[in-house]
């Protein structure tokens, strides 16, 4: 075992969605270089191929699987490769995620705002209730909320509402999940590094924002703390000016 590996990890397998970039593809670095084996879903063939290419160096277990979180068949089947890989799903980190273009509620197509619903709240209760029968005393749920799920921004009412909604599934599902001994962490980092920003706001200040791989390490840090430890929400914010 490399030394910087944490016993911790060993023989544990996480699920994570959206994992071929951004904040899920450097939560899958993370927990790879920790020794952990991993599931990685992505809606693109070649984006998951290019995401195992890079993860291979840390030389775990990886099952890539192609998934749109947002059609209940396609996480049916998703599940049914999952059940025939692995007896027990350690971690679930609920990552996939979409936007919108900026519009206010006058101007948003019903179109724009389903797909994010779906993709943001719909797909988070689909994966997630899929996996629970695999989870035991121990397992860990990582919902990836954003900064948006406690704030109010014009022109994001479809992504706005996904993650206000998500974070009262996630409370929520914390409640029911506390008598299995399953941890629940809302994750709420503020403005990070990614792709997404291109969606509606594409010359953002990307100097003022985290490094995805900071998210990640901060996420890895909480569920490495003692099972009896409760972190309800994981809040990270860049400390350089306001976006």
């Amino acid at each position: 075992m490399p030394a910087n590996r944490s016993k911790l990890f060993q023989g544990k397998t996480a699920l994570i969605t959206g994992a071929t970039r951004g904040i899920g593809m450097a939560i899958a670095h993370a927990l790879a270089a920790e020794g952990c084996g991993l599931i990685l879903t992505g809606r693109n063939q070649q984006s998951l191929n290019k995401a195992v290419r890079e993860l291979a160096k840390h030389k775990t277990s990886m099952l890539p699987m192609m998934c749109d979180v947002r059609i209940p068949m396609a996480v049916e089947s998703l599940f049914t490769v999952v059940r025939g890989h692995t007896k027990r799903l350690d971690i679930l980190v609920n990552n996939a995620g979409a936007a919108h273009a900026k519009l206010n509620v006058a101007e948003l197509p019903y179109a724009a705002w389903r797909e994010v619903i779906e993709t943001n709240l719909s797909g988070m209760f689909l994966m997630t209730q899929a996996a629970l029968p695999l989870m035991r005393e121990g397992s860990v749920i990582v919902n990836n909320l954003s900064s948006a799920a406690k704030q109010a921004f014009a022109g994001s009412a479809g992504y706005v509402a996904s993650k206000h909604g998500a974070l009262g599934f996630t409370n929520t599902l914390r409640e029911e999940l506390r008598p299995r001994g399953i941890r629940v962490i809302a994750l709420l980092p503020g403005a990070t590094d990614t792709d997404i920003w291109n969606t509606f706001w594409a010359d953002a200040p990307r100097q003022k924002m985290m490094a995805p791989e900071t998210v990640a390490q901060a996420v890895v840090d909480a569920v490495k703390l003692p099972a009896n430890t409760s972190v309800d929400e994981l809040i990270i914010r860049p400390s350089v000016g306001t976006l």
